[in-house]
């Protein structure tokens, strides 16, 4: 129950944020990086949201344009709103952290029901993983441990990035089973049965 208003919460405040897509395939502001690689919670953040990006791409790329506006029923989030929805909550959630979105890179209010073009989802999904996988790198353990309050709630920044990653994995399972309504075989699972 949490969790479904922690996603309606983050839903409320990306559909409330302004996003501008500069030109396609322009790589984000990156901010300062924590010393050294990341290790520890840091790595494993980045793994897990390394993990829902690949997929999360594999099937926007996998998707054909015109089943992009394909829902499961009226007043759902269709194929590409979902994908748009996933890039808007990963510039917005790590800000709750002290990440701000770039300021070359935002998302329009409407981007969810306006961003339509398939190349344009797909970059903005790569762009926004980029940013929140930056966002996790550029932080210390220590600043990992820094309370904030996220939807109303006390946790910490690592909260916050734990969020974000499982955010995407539950749009992941949506996308899926959206997918495999359509026919289309998520590419990492094509010819293995699963």
């Amino acid at each position: 129950m949490r969790l479904m208003r922690c996603s309606l919460a983050a839903a409320a405040l990306v559909a409330a944020s302004a996003v501008v897509l500069p030109a396609q395939g322009t790589a984000p502001a990156a901010a300062a990086p924590a010393a050294g690689a990341p290790t520890g919670i840091r790595k494993e953040l980045i793994q897990q949201i390394e993990d829902a990006e690949r997929k999360l791409v594999a099937l926007a790329e996998a998707v054909p344009q015109e089943k992009y506006g394909w829902r499961p029923a009226p007043g759902v989030r269709s194929i590409g709103e979902v994908f748009v929805h996933v890039a808007g909550a990963n510039l917005m959630i790590p800000g709750i952290a002290g990440v701000p979105a770039p300021s070359d890179f935002t998302l329009a209010r409407d981007a969810e029901t306006k961003m339509t073009d398939k190349a344009q989802v797909v970059d903005a999904l790569r762009r926004s993983f980029a940013h929140a996988k930056q966002g996790v790198a550029s932080l210390s353990d220590a600043d990992l441990d820094a309370p904030v309050t996220l939807f109303g709630q006390p946790t910490t920044k690592r909260g916050v990035f734990v969020l974000v990653a499982t955010h995407a994995h539950e749009h992941l399972g949506q996308s899926i089973a959206y997918a495999r309504s359509n026919g289309i075989v998520p590419p990492w699972s094509a010819g293995g049965g699963n």
